[in-house]
């Protein structure tokens, strides 16, 4: 039996009010701040030793998240700087020719948005796919609910819970259980792609017998225009995406070169990451050596992008998108610092920095402890703790961003693993997957499924109400493979 102190204790009445808050669908910021000033206090046994925790849990959590927000700002600034010559436009006008009927306009639209939210994630993606592929597809006979499941469902669904190419999530979820990234990565892709296929092919079935022939489907301008329900975050590139700009005959070139060496330079270093693994002498890309390599492609295009376009003015021009690039990332994981402060410092490999305990100590494992002190109540069945684990994961989301549940499933996971024989990584997967699908924008109308509902001129309730039966159907039967398979 496990030493149980009044830390211990403390930890886990923190965790379930946490639980408790996101499922009124609230913010957990301050209970985890409060929790992790408590826990400090208690276990240094002084008021001072709880101040030094909450500050030392937050300074842990942005040393060790902070590569997350680099690989985000390098590649909204890249957008940025491709929006301004209007290579972004010219990335996916070609694409609009492909779109000839209803079902090919579904299947267009989902394929585009997973390729497009694996390298650039889906909320700063979805605003230029809203202005040009959307209106295309509606006019070709898609329904504009179909239009924004399908681009919901690859880009906020599949793309984001596996988050293959900048591996912010499994990075999160990886920390927490204590695994490496690349082990969840692995896996999480192997799920989001799962569940993808099978929640796209359930909505396509759903929305099929609304599709209109291309001289009957109803092509409405206005029906991308609904600005009052977009996100902040998105306005200035849907501004941007839907703004017919005049760009100069001399630089019109540069557009039409940046068009075609973003898209091939990310497939290269796609290409190069996965002959990597096959032992080709490339050198190694787990973790965050992937995110590392696309952020630095990612700068030497920005560099590139802005001397050509803005000439001597890119020496000042650069640094407005990299402030906007970091102005971003701060938005979307900000909030997650203090959440994974907390959880944190229920891991052992942190606890002891983060309580400042002495050299040579051995540093508390709050969570683990408690786990395995329950352990003989819990049930060592596979089936109950993925599926816990899966529920933990979505009610996580109902805070709205996905990625802030992920600590908690993350080190849920490793404590949770030994006690059934499974493979953390396999759990924390599982557990992104939960959380991602929910919160990320595909089952709550109060995350940023509101800016594709908005493009598409649909409301974002009757959208996660039409998606939730073939997320869940997804979401079941990714787990059940994960639980025989792994």
């Amino acid at each position: 039996m496990r030493m149980i102190t009044a830390s211990h204790v403390m930890y886990a009445i923190v965790t379930v009010v946490v639980i408790l808050v996101m499922l009124g669908r609230k913010g957990v910021v301050i209970p985890t701040l409060i929790g992790t000033f408590l826990i400090g206090w208690m276990y240094s046994g002084n008021a001072i030793g709880g101040f030094k925790t909450v500050y030392n849990a937050n300074l842990t959590a942005a040393k060790e998240l902070f590569t997350i927000f680099l690989i985000i700002t390098f590649m909204v600034a890249l957008l940025a700087s491709l929006r301004d010559m209007g290579a972004d436009r010219r990335m996916i006008k070609p694409i609009q020719k492909w779109i000839v009927n209803g079902h090919i306009a579904f299947a267009v639209l989902a394929v585009v948005t997973f390729v497009i939210s694996l390298f650039f994630w889906p909320t700063p993606a979805v605003p230029l796919l809203g202005a040009l592929l959307m209106p295309a597809a509606i006019r070709a006979g898609l329904p504009p609910m179909g239009a924004a499941m399908a681009v919901a469902l690859a880009g906020q669904g599949m793309a984001l819970s596996s988050d293959y190419i900048m591996q912010v999530a499994p990075m999160l979820s990886a920390k927490g259980a204590g695994v490496a990234t690349s082990a969840v990565a692995n896996k999480a892709m192997i799920l989001s792609l799962i569940t993808g296929v099978i929640s796209l092919g359930g909505a396509y079935l759903m929305v099929r017998k609304g599709i209109r022939k291309p001289a009957l489907g109803s092509a409405p301008a206005d029906v991308v225009a609904m600005p009052t329900q977009e996100p902040a975050m998105s306005e200035g590139f849907a501004e941007a995406a839907m703004t017919v700009e005049t760009i100069a005959p001399a630089d019109e070139k540069w557009s039409k070169l940046f068009a075609a060496l973003v898209p091939l330079s990310m497939l290269a270093v796609m290409v190069v990451m996965i002959i990597s693994k096959f032992g080709s002498g490339l050198g190694s890309f787990e973790g965050g050596d992937g995110a590392a390599f696309i952020g630095g492609v990612a700068v030497i295009l920005l560099i590139l992008s802005c001397t050509v376009f803005t000439k001597i003015r890119a020496l000042d021009k650069i640094n407005d998108h990299l402030t906007e690039g970091f102005v971003f990332a701060f938005k979307a994981m900000g909030p997650v610092i203090p959440i994974a402060g907390f959880f944190f410092l229920g891991n052992a490999d942190f606890s002891g920095s983060i309580l400042s305990v002495a050299e040579g100590a051995k540093a508390p494992a709050f969570l683990s402890d408690i786990v395995m002190s329950i352990q003989s109540v819990i049930p060592s069945n596979e089936f109950f703790t993925a599926f816990g684990l899966l529920l933990m994961g979505i009610i996580a989301g109902l805070e709205g961003s996905g990625f802030s549940g992920l600590p908690l499933t993350g080190s849920l996971s490793g404590a949770l693993a030994p006690t059934v024989g499974m493979d953390p990584s396999t759990l924390a997967a599982i557990g992104q997957m939960g959380s991602v699908w929910s919160g990320g924008g595909t089952l709550i109308a109060w995350s940023s499924l509101v800016a594709v509902a908005g493009f598409a001129g649909v409301s974002a309730i009757d959208l996660a109400r039409k998606n939730f039966l073939p997320v869940m159907a997804g979401l079941v039967i990714s787990t059940i493979f994960a639980i025989l398979v792994w």
